[in-house]
């Protein structure tokens, strides 16, 4: 493909089509994923959603292999409106797997409803949307990547049909409308200023800061609510906890790593005048420590981990604090995105075998070894344990922050590190206890838990060499 590409652009300008070509291209992978998405809505047409699960796991696998090729290009599309870049190509390679894996893990709770196949033709759509955002060169882009990927999540946070999910699904809505109505009204400041909605033109506003001031505070009022950062994270411990355990697992990797990378995008060109990294950095405190004391307190384990993933956005920030001056900080996004998706997917897939409650999972070590013993990797991997993948993510992450003048941030991140490990062990010290009933075997569950296992080990003793390719 790269040699494609190559040649194209040495038929010196060839007209139109020639541009068109090569951009589309450059796009492959989110075509990939758009035609999986348009595919797997066509089977639920048909009547046969069980073909719609293995056309969706398949074409996002082709989505995958279809992004390794583009690996190291650095370059726009479509006038510089979309970025094919290590933050654009790597969040295919972590969320199409993700979206994978999700699907995989909502088989067990939606097989044999009478719309078991829109769910993959959402779950699809919205990580197009995230994948969108990841790679936004435009405020139009940011614009359609929170749209895209908020409306199926809206639906797929309310697909029980129960109170309590469309209780949370209600609030999902609300919140999620407001803020990217903030978010839209405040970038007109941006275009007004500039003349331009390209975010490689946001240079422009070092002379008018209030102007800037007005395009950030919506862009962290947009994003943020994506990313569950407090305080935009209001709608999602209810959201997760109405929502199947397969859709909360969804909706607490990708869409989040979607809006963390887009934030990443804006910021980037951003002139670092205005104060930006400052803003980014408190409510990176403000995410981690309200969002560990908070699951402290938990007794519903899909609570615990909705706050668990609010602490998680604020340590991605301390790479986005960074991203546009230091050298760690583009890598540290990468990995620790990769290890959040595994450790995250995986800890959601052991709740989906042992129960929502906290109590469920008494003896859950005895009875079933495996899963028990996975749940504590997961687990201690979010904390941040060598030498699993949380590990090598969050070190990155605070040697970002630390590379940029941003120590202190990085010693708040270490201390709310340690206050996670007692949020965790809630879960891990009943596990050991009395044991339980036995449990039902899913091997749909299984395989998702035993995939993110592997992953979750292997991005942590691979770091070197996944370093390699995003730099």
């Amino acid at each position: 493909m790269i040699a494609l590409l190559q040649g194209m652009e040495g038929m010196g300008g060839g007209g139109t089509e020639m541009q068109m070509a090569r951009d589309l291209a450059l796009l492959a992978p989110q075509l990939a994923v758009l035609l999986t998405a348009v595919g797997a809505l066509v089977f639920e047409m048909l009547r046969l959603p069980k073909v719609a699960l293995p056309f969706t796991v398949i074409g996002l696998l082709v989505a995958t292999a279809l992004a390794i090729p583009l690996l190291g290009t650095e370059t726009t599309v479509f006038m510089e409106t979309y970025r094919v870049d290590a933050l654009s190509l790597w969040s295919i390679l972590t969320l199409a797997p993700a979206t994978a894996l999700s699907a995989i893990l909502a088989y067990h709770e939606v097989k044999d409803t009478d719309r078991e196949g829109t769910v993959y033709a959402l779950l699809s759509f919205t990580t197009l949307g995230a994948i969108a955002l990841a790679g936004a060169g435009d405020v139009m882009f940011v614009v359609l990547g929170v749209l895209l990927s908020s409306l199926g999540s809206f639906a797929l946070a309310a697909y029980p049909r129960d109170d309590r999910a469309t209780e949370g699904a209600m609030k999902f809505l609300v919140f999620g409308s407001v803020t990217s109505a903030v978010m839209i009204f405040g970038f007109t400041y941006w275009y007004g200023a500039t003349g331009s909605t390209l975010l490689s033109d946001l240079g422009a506003l070092e002379g008018v800061p209030l102007a800037a001031a007005a395009g950030l505070v919506a862009a962290l009022v947009g994003l943020g609510y994506k990313a569950a950062v407090a305080p935009f994270h209001f709608w999602a411990p209810d959201a997760y906890d109405g929502a199947p355990i397969s859709i909360a697992a969804y909706l607490s990797v990708v869409p989040k790593v979607g809006a963390i990378f887009g934030l990443a995008q804006v910021v980037r060109d951003l002139p670092v005048g205005i104060g930006w990294p400052l803003v980014v950095a408190v409510l990176a405190v403000l995410s981690m420590t309200y969002g560990n004391l908070a699951a402290l307190v938990q007794e519903n384990v899909v609570r615990l981990l909705a706050y668990s993933s609010i602490a998680q956005s604020g340590y991605f920030l301390l790479g986005v604090v960074a991203v546009e001056r230091g050298d760690l900080a583009l890598p540290a996004l990468v990995v620790f995105a990769a290890a959040y998706a595994a450790m995250n997917l995986g800890a959601f897939a052991v709740v989906a075998l042992a129960g929502r409650e906290l109590r469920e999972f008494t003896g859950l070590g005895r009875s079933r070894p495996a899963a028990g013993a996975a749940m504590v990797v997961f687990l201690i991997s979010l904390v941040g344990v060598p030498p699993l993948a949380g590990f090598v993510g969050k070190f990155l992450l605070f040697g970002a922050a630390i590379e940029t003048g941003f120590t202190w941030l990085a010693v708040v991140a270490i201390l709310n590190s340690v206050l996670s490990l007692a949020v965790y062990l809630r879960i891990v010290v009943p596990m050991y206890q009395v044991p339980k009933e036995t449990l039902t075997s899913r091997r749909s569950v299984a395989a998702v838990w035993i995939v993110a296992l592997f992953a979750t080990v292997a991005v942590g003793l691979a770091a070197q060499a996944l370093l390699g390719r995003v730099v």
